[in-house]
């Protein structure tokens, strides 16, 4: 049995009144792709930096490779490599300089970093742009940058917030497989933060979905899905002012266990065999003089999973009042930390 890179105890953030994180316990074993999926302002930036020392928890404890990140976070610090949201390289060097100063501050040094980053730039195919100064980079490759800097150091548990935000999916592609690459080859445990569902069905042992600050599910993401069943049936009205009768009406007639409304004038129906409900469906449409303007089928995917605990896609979970303070609080957090 593999032992736990990252386990976590009712962890909690509070900003004032609002509560970021709220009560959140799970585990991460030694070698495991681990991704948090959830939408933004879900509490996916909150929880990672818990984890790695920059944020003090409210409530809770958590432990990083063996370490507490409340009573030895100079221990975690020395054991993770960390690819923010943000790019943290600097763009008036080259990658190889950023490389350089990076394994420096860890210490390393002589031929033994200059062997170590001539590998990491290798791995991630920027061999040919070493010495070129890095606001010439595109976003693309600043991000593998950022995936060699964090790998120069050998970290036992590697932390990606939102890695591939904003890249193309050819990039998006890419950087996948180099993220699979760092955990096949070097044993690397590997936390992940993305609200792309594909992104985690993709790269992750298991599944963490988070909404408000609650973790809602866990597990294997095909485990995830076949809790929804083997198909989801989208139905979309020429109105969406008949929606709700119509979903009332297919609920009357027992047609599936799951049957809601999913916004932009469209029913979703979870269940075991789809194609047979279709024409049920469409009689029962007609019956009632709803026109219905498109029919859809597909396997269920986690935006699926997501969709049948909330009733909402994690594509159209956009961020609201409470999401909107959250970024506030952590901006006015990040620049006290600058000014300190």
């Amino acid at each position: 049995m593999p032992e736990l890179a990252i386990e976590a105890r009712e962890l909690t953030k509070a900003f004032g009144e609002l509560v970021a994180v709220d009560h959140i316990s799970f585990s991460v074993r030694e070698g495991e792709i681990f991704g948090f999926l959830g939408p933004n302002g879900a509490g996916k930036t909150t929880t990672i930096n818990m984890l790695i020392t920059l944020m003090r928890p409210t409530y809770g404890e958590a432990w990083v490779a063996g370490f507490s990140v409340l009573e030895e976070p100079d221990e975690v610090r020395k054991r993770i490599g960390v690819v923010f949201q943000d790019p943290t390289v600097d763009g008036r060097l080259t990658g190889w300089e950023n490389l350089w100063i990076h394994g420096r501050m860890y210490g390393l040094g002589g031929s033994e970093l200059r062997e170590r980053i001539k590998e990491a730039l290798e791995l991630v195919e920027l061999e040919r742009w070493a010495h070129v100064v890095v606001r010439k980079y595109s976003g693309g490759m600043i991000r593998r940058l950022e995936l060699a800097r964090t790998f120069l150091c050998e970290p036992e548990v590697l932390f990606l917030d939102e890695p591939t935000l904003g890249l193309d999916p050819q990039t998006r592609a890419r950087i996948w497989e180099y993220i699979e690459a760092l955990r096949r080859e070097h044993g690397m445990t590997v936390f992940l933060t993305t609200h792309y569902m594909e992104e985690a069905d993709r790269l992750c042992d298991r599944v963490a979905i988070i909404d408000h600050g609650h973790i809602i599910a866990l597990g294997a993401p095909e485990e995830l899905k076949r809790k929804v069943g083997k198909g989801v049936l989208f139905v979309r009205l020429a109105s969406p002012l008949h929606v709700r009768r119509l979903v009332e009406l297919l609920r009357a007639k027992g047609l599936a266990d799951d049957i809601r409304p999913v916004g932009r004038g469209r029913i979703a129906i979870f269940a075991q065999d789809v194609p047979s409900l279709i024409p049920a469906v469409l009689e029962e449409a007609m019956r009632a003089g709803v026109p219905v303007a498109e029919v859809s089928y597909r396997l269920p995917t986690l935006d699926d999973v997501f969709l049948s605990l909330t009733g909402r896609g994690l594509r159209d979970a956009e961020a609201g009042p409470r999401e909107r303070m959250r970024a506030h609080m952590m901006a006015r957090a990040r620049m006290s930390r600058r000014r300190r």
